[in-house]
């Protein structure tokens, strides 16, 4: 068992750590108070922080910005243009909320479907109709799945845009959305009911209010699973190595009486982390642990001098996307997968693959350099190792891929035109450098 020293040494909590009991995330989700006088991995930390159905942050804090209409990026003099734009809109959007019920610490955030609307979500609509034109229809339905739409708006975009553009298409889609916030289903169903043009597609949407980690329904039918932007907020466990011997100890979390978080290291491995080392290494031959890169001896060296800490840095590892591989190989056998995410992102905390971990207060954005934070008050988000993620999705449900920039797929499927400034620039290929998008082929 390890304790991390920080700036200053920490109280020793080895005894708490013996003594209290293990939970789980599943366990929590029932309590209504934050749990104290407990311990569990930093995973099940990670998941109720962000997803507890009482005290998460997406479950209950956070809010999806909608900028109205939508932006006329043609009558634009250029990209600054488009920023003081949205940047009035934020304000007004947030004045209006503040109306009602004032919240100095609101969690707003925002997705390219709403800054893009209806474009980007055009571009996601032009690929899924092709697609299936080539190799389901008319054979097979048009079956939609989306986890985590939000406002509802990408949902309400491409039914637009295949009824609008192929009504022979249209009859045959079905669009079913996998929410696990109970606000967030309730405002999807408002969305379908806000105008006779929306309520249209009610009878082609299903929305399931469940975790996609509590599916039990087997899809044998061959279908479209979009995942945007939704990974970089699945738990990951924290792994540290013996320098010298190059073992892994898994992270805990411990929760004392006052609420206070601890940090403990141990060197069993729960199951889960087991199998997504053993699935890496099989999957990702030439992989190399970003804290054991370099030379075993050099790392020695270090580790041997005074004051130097006896693990390495942080690896996080993305145990819960290797589940939800799982149930697409073991619920959805003819899924088609269309993710997009970010592959990197600033101000991380410490650690390879590390998240960032930030909340709002009075409208700015705060980060911080621990995710061991309050409950539901912080994002937590992680870059993707597109690299790795390939590798293995692959290898657990068989498939083969692609992989490319955001840039690469919205100037392959989108009519970039129509987000065009004046002077040539377009916000829709500047913004999102630092993300990518994996389809499966």
């Amino acid at each position: 068992m390890w304790q991390p020293r920080n700036d200053v040494l920490p109280e020793d909590k080895t005894s708490e750590f013996k003594r209290y009991p293990t939970v789980t995330s599943d366990m929590l989700r029932n309590r209504r108070e934050r749990p104290r006088k407990v311990k569990m991995l930093m995973r099940d930390f990670i998941e109720d922080s962000l997803y507890n159905p009482n005290y998460g942050y997406f479950t209950k804090q956070a809010v999806i910005f909608s900028p109205g209409k939508p932006f006329e990026f043609n009558k634009m003099r250029d990209e600054p243009e488009f920023y003081k734009q949205l940047g009035e809109r934020y304000t007004s959007f947030e004045d209006k909320l503040d109306e009602k019920d004032f919240d100095e610490t609101r969690q707003l955030w925002h997705t390219p479907t709403e800054l893009f609307r209806p474009y980007y979500g055009e571009a996601i609509a032009r690929y899924l109709v092709t697609n299936y034109k080539l190799s389901l229809y008319p054979y097979h339905d048009l079956l939609i799945y989306e986890m985590g739409a939000g406002n509802g708006t990408l949902m309400l975009n491409i039914l637009d845009y295949i009824r609008e553009t192929d009504p022979d298409v249209y009859a045959r889609t079905k669009f079913k959305v996998i929410e696990v916030s109970d606000a967030l289903a309730q405002l999807q169903t408002k969305q379908l009911a806000r105008s006779l043009h929306a309520e249209g597609h009610a009878g082609k949407v299903d929305i399931i209010h469940r975790s996609i980690f509590d599916w039990t329904t087997y899809v044998s039918s061959p279908c479209f699973f979009l995942a945007l932007e939704v990974f970089d907020n699945f738990a990951h466990d924290a792994l540290r190595f013996d320098p010298r011997s190059e073992d892994a100890l898994q992270g805990s979390v411990l929760v004392d009486a006052q609420g206070d978080f601890y940090e403990f290291y141990t060197r069993q491995l729960d199951p889960v982390a087991q199998r997504w080392l053993r699935v890496r290494s099989v999957a990702c031959d030439r992989y190399r642990h970003g804290p054991l890169l370099g030379p075993r001896w050099l790392r020695q060296l270090r580790a041997s001098m005074p004051l130097a800490p006896n693990l390495t840095a942080p690896e996080w590892i993305p145990t819960r996307l290797m589940q939800f591989f799982d149930v697409l190989y073991e619920y959805f056998p003819a899924h088609r997968l269309v993710t997009s995410d970010f592959r990197a992102l600033p101000d991380t905390v410490a650690g390879t693959n590390a998240p960032v971990v930030q909340t709002r207060y009075r409208r700015r954005t705060v980060p911080v350099s621990t995710p061991l934070v309050h409950q539901g008050y912080f994002d937590i988000l992680f870059p993707t190792d597109f690299n790795a993620m390939e590798q293995i999705y692959r290898a657990i449900t068989g498939k083969l891929t692609r992989v490319l920039t955001h840039e690469e797929f919205v100037r392959r499927w989108a009519f970039v035109e129509d987000t065009q400034t004046r002077n040539g620039e377009n916000p829709l290929l500047g913004w999102y450098k630092n993300a990518s998008v994996m389809i499966t082929v």
